[in-house]
């Protein structure tokens, strides 16, 4: 990019020119990570994953995975403070560790936002299902699809449009979801209190530790907003306030929820989607839970689709825009100003896995499950390099701090260990298989792109930067005039 003449460093296009920039508040932001985080389905899910490692000391490992969160907060926010990027982690961790860095950052991103995108596809379809055969049992695999189908339109025209409408919706959906969930929990636990449900044996520090996997994967997500940088209107303030918000309330809610499962064991049982009778303890519950229940979960997760979409787009964009992607997924619409060819590419292939495992007949929780281990490695990976990049950044530029190389020290370990255990969890061979092809997939394609492409990987981490129209008054050509 060319400099405008008379004003030395000062570009005259941003280069990520055609986002709309500078309009998205703060509660847009929020929206974008909250619903990326889905704490309404993962309300549902968390206990019982955590409980089943960890025992009656869950909590605990619901508050380390708090914690080694609120680290990777704290290394994004170094860089969310100083710059506006549409790669979001991957162009920060440019910033520290360089083109291998980020190109690494890079593909953990696209794998995990991907896969996020085809897991809540797959959630929505599994909830609309259970809801429909609570109400009607039939065989509901065309309801499946149908749901997967309508559910790929509807957020690929919203992300066209753009974030503005969507962040709107999305927080409304989130807070429905979340407040609705939270009622019926707390109004079933002093109902069933006194069911005769065995009390839960202690985990020990073992069990704690294999309890942090689950709950640290139940956080996926919260750092969406950092893509949104571009288009946020402060984002040095409103980005780092979204995430840190996000990853705090999802912490308190799942704290929330573990602590009704322990006190009554019998309701999270009764409200899973084990059919229309509502699983074990409905007798004690009733009818209505489950399905006010499911309803809430189906809305979070189709918040979910769209807020991860959202995020995989940017990120696509971003790298097209460098050069190390194909050009045309930096293509933005003329009038919405979003990034539509990415869109267009992205949600039929995400939609893809879905519909064939559900014609398949492959069990939903397994495909759900199977999408979001990959997803919550490649998240763990991009988050592992992020609080790597922090301190070399901080360093490079004369700004580093005692408690960014704590941070750093402390959190990096731990997430190297969580993705070792992630990788080698008993989910099956299937597991270790995918994310070693993955890995091969993604040196082939770096050995490829350093050969044909070097100079681009070399300018990865591109971020908005202030142009010549940006100057109050200025009159110069070519300046990006997007608002």
């Amino acid at each position: 990019m060319r400099a405008t003449r008379g004003i030395p460093g000062l570009r005259a296009r941003s280069p990520v020119a055609g986002l709309r920039r500078r309009t998205l508040g703060p509660l847009g932001l929020l929206a974008q990570s909250v619903a990326t985080t889905a704490p309404a389905g993962a309300m549902a899910a968390v206990p019982l994953l955590v409980t089943t490692a960890a025992g009656r000391d869950a909590p605990w490992s619901v508050a380390i995975a708090a914690v080694l969160v609120g680290l990777v907060v704290a290394s994004t926010a170094v860089f969310s403070r100083r710059m506006a990027a549409a790669g979001g982690l991957y162009s920060f961790t440019a910033k520290g560790l360089g083109p291998g860095g980020a190109y690494a950052c890079a593909v953990a991103m696209v794998l995990g936002y991907g896969l996020l995108v085809a897991a809540a596809l797959v959630g929505a379809s599994w909830y609309a299902r259970a809801l429909v055969e609570r109400l009607w049992p039939v065989d509901t695999t065309a309801v499946g699809v149908a749901v997967v189908l309508l559910l790929s339109v509807a957020i690929a025209a919203c992300a066209v449009r753009g974030v503005r409408l969507a962040g709107r919706v999305m927080l409304v959906i989130e807070g429905v979801s979340i407040t609705l969930i939270l009622v019926v929990l707390v109004a079933l636990a002093v109902r069933v209190q006194s069911a005769p449900v065995p009390p839960l044996p202690p985990g020990g520090p073992a069990g704690v530790a294999a309890g942090v996997l689950p709950a640290v994967a139940a956080f996926i997500g919260f750092d969406s907003a950092t893509a949104l940088g571009v288009e946020a209107r402060r984002p040095f303030a409103s980005v780092p306030r979204a995430v840190a918000v996000t990853a705090g309330g999802a912490a308190a809610l799942y704290l929330v929820a573990m602590l009704v499962h322990l006190a009554a064991p019998a309701v999270l049982p009764a409200l899973t989607v084990a059919g229309p009778d509502g699983g074990p303890g409905a007798a004690v519950i009733g009818d209505w839970a489950p399905v006010l229940i499911d309803a809430g979960i189906i809305a979070s997760f189709g918040a979910c689709t769209l807020a991860a979409l959202n995020t995989l787009v940017r990120v696509l964009f971003s790298l097209a825009r460098e050069g190390v992607a194909p050009a045309l997924l930096g293509r933005t619409h003329r009038r919405y100003q979003t990034p539509a060819a990415a869109v267009g590419l992205a949600v039929p292939l995400l939609a893809l896995p879905p519909v064939v495992g559900t014609l398949a007949g492959i069990a939903p929780q397994d495909l759900l499950g199977g999408l979001l281990a990959v997803a919550t490695v490649g998240f763990l990976v991009a988050y592992l390099l992020v609080c790597l990049a922090a301190p070399r950044f901080l360093r490079r530029i004369g700004e580093l701090t005692p408690g960014v190389v704590v941070t750093a020290c402390v959190a990096v370990p731990a997430l190297a260990a969580v993705v070792v255990v992630a990788v080698a969890s008993p989910a099956g061979p299937w597991l270790p298989a995918t994310v070693g092809i993955v890995v091969l997939a993604a040196v082939a394609g770096w050995v490829v792109l350093r050969r044909t492409h070097a100079a681009e990987l070399d300018g990865m981490g591109v971020y908005d930067e202030t142009t010549a129209s940006d100057l109050h008054g200025a009159d110069l050509h070519g300046g990006d005039r997007h608002r």
